[in-house]
């Protein structure tokens, strides 16, 4: 896809949304752009907000920043739901996870 020269609100947001996770980590643009077989300049190119992106190209770049797609979509900024997508990606272990589906599940019929 081509590159902008000036970025798009959306490939911005999503871009920086990238860095920050990949900052994070504390992950070089080099390494991340190796194991999403991204080269390094259009990995940066993304993150800048230049480049039109597809859903392939999030998904390899979760790989490489070893989380879900959908946290490159996440903004805790802006909304609840991504701060407690936030909470649970950054401070509940994977070996969690089944006790709290089970609960929010349990909670949930509870509604019904």
């Amino acid at each position: 896809m081509p590159r902008r020269t000036i970025p798009s609100p959306a490939a911005a947001k999503v871009g920086a949304r990238i860095r920050v996770l990949r900052l994070e980590r504390g992950l070089s643009l080099q390494h991340v752009a190796d194991v999403g077989q991204l080269s390094k300049g259009h990995l940066s190119s993304i993150e800048h907000g230049l480049a039109a992106i597809t859903v392939e190209t999030l998904v390899r770049i979760a790989q490489g920043l070893d989380v879900l797609a959908m946290d490159l979509l996440t903004f805790p900024e802006d909304e609840e739901r991504g701060r407690i997508a936030d909470i649970i990606r950054t401070k509940i272990g994977k070996k969690e996870l089944p006790k709290l589906r089970r609960e929010l599940s349990a909670r949930g019929a509870g509604k019904a």
